[in-house]
């Protein structure tokens, strides 16, 4: 019986041996397996975690304007307010911005001290709002203010973008016809001038000369308004090269009243929006000169801020210049002498955003 039992079991031991001998490796061992799919499981969650993040944009400055607006006027503190609204954050710089900014309060700094540790989110103009504000302790309305101010900016921008729909509309057409022409129509005419071409004036020897290009190399063509496009961003990120194209800006037919108006607009608002929260008017003047977008107009506000600095008022120091019309310029005068300034500003402000539309 023992015997018989020691057989069944040597046989059973060779049998598992030699099915063991002919598994694959895959089979016999699950550790490789096992190791390959704990680190594919591991990268593809790093995968799925991963994502790039930028700073707010205007619209998460604008929600938290508008939410730290409300949340102190129903008499919660800034500290408690800041630790709600960045609890709320999806955005994890402006999260960790929000944190900064309670901290440095805590430790004894003022919000505008706060908001200025951070100059690459907050404006020189959010900044001296919102300490204008604490000095006259209405900082819940100033920062109501500021959110309107945000969104009739926000509102500028989409009204420029809509008003250049057209212009770019007019563009594309104008170039399509042009190539239409000189692809298919005008070879129609070039077979009738074969072999006289010496006889045809230059221009429209180039004429010709330039469809025959088109429509032999027109696979050069892209590559070739890819680098222009390139250089002429890479030449207008330069000094020369800003100043030309503010100027440009402002003579070409189909653009240059609207961007007169746009910084017309965007100057005035401003000044408007600063003069009614109580900053003095030399910040306000150089808070204007550095929003203004143009070099040219830069320059206009930093000359007034110059002639105001020596005494003048805005409005004589407005009068000399060429980018400001005459009938604003009257309208500043006006608004001085009567002691009405900001609601002036807010007017021409408004008059010309109309124009945008």
């Amino acid at each position: 019986m023992a015997s018989q039992t020691i057989a069944r079991h040597e046989e059973t031991s060779v049998s598992e041996s030699w099915q063991g001998a002919h598994r694959g490796p895959a089979e016999t061992s699950h550790g490789p397996a096992a190791g390959d799919g704990r680190t594919s499981g591991a990268v593809m969650d790093k995968l799925r975690g991963f994502r790039v993040e930028f700073g707010p944009s205007r619209k998460d400055i604008l929600h938290f304007t508008s939410q730290l607006a409300v949340m102190i006027r129903a008499g919660i503190s800034i500290q408690d307010a800041l630790e709600g609204i960045g609890s709320q954050q999806d955005n994890q710089k402006f999260k960790a911005v929000i944190r900064d900014l309670k901290i440095r309060i805590e430790e004894g700094n003022s919000f505008s001290q706060a908001l200025a540790e951070h100059p690459d989110i907050f404006t020189n103009l959010y900044i001296n709002m919102v300490a204008a504000a604490e000095a006259s302790g209405s900082l819940s309305d100033m920062l109501q203010k500021l959110a309107e101010y945000l969104d009739e900016e926000a509102e500028t921008r989409s009204q420029v973008k809509s008003a250049m729909v057209y212009p770019v509309i007019i563009a594309v057409m104008a170039v399509s016809v042009t190539v239409f022409l000189l692809c298919f129509v005008l070879p129609r005419f070039t077979a009738i001038f074969r072999g006289k071409e010496n006889l045809l004036p230059l221009p429209t020897t180039m004429l010709m000369a330039t469809s025959a290009f088109l429509r032999h190399w027109w696979y050069l063509l892209l590559p070739g308004i890819g680098g222009v496009f390139w250089g002429f961003f890479l030449f207008i990120r330069t000094t020369t090269g800003r100043l030309w194209w503010d100027k440009t800006k402002l003579v070409l037919p189909l653009i240059r009243t609207l961007c007169r108006s746009l910084y017309i607009t965007r100057g005035l608002h401003t000044m408007g929006v600063l003069t009614r929260a109580g900053v003095p008017i030399l910040n306000t003047l150089s808070i204007t000169a550095h929003i203004s977008g143009n070099i040219l107009y830069k320059d206009m506000w930093l000359y007034v801020y110059e002639e105001v600095r020596q005494g003048k008022k805005v409005a004589s120091a407005l009068a000399h210049c060429k980018l400001m019309p005459n009938s604003v310029v009257q309208m500043i005068h006006s608004g001085e002498d009567s002691g009405n300034m900001a609601e002036v500003l807010r007017d021409i402000s408004a008059f010309y955003g109309r124009e945008l539309k």
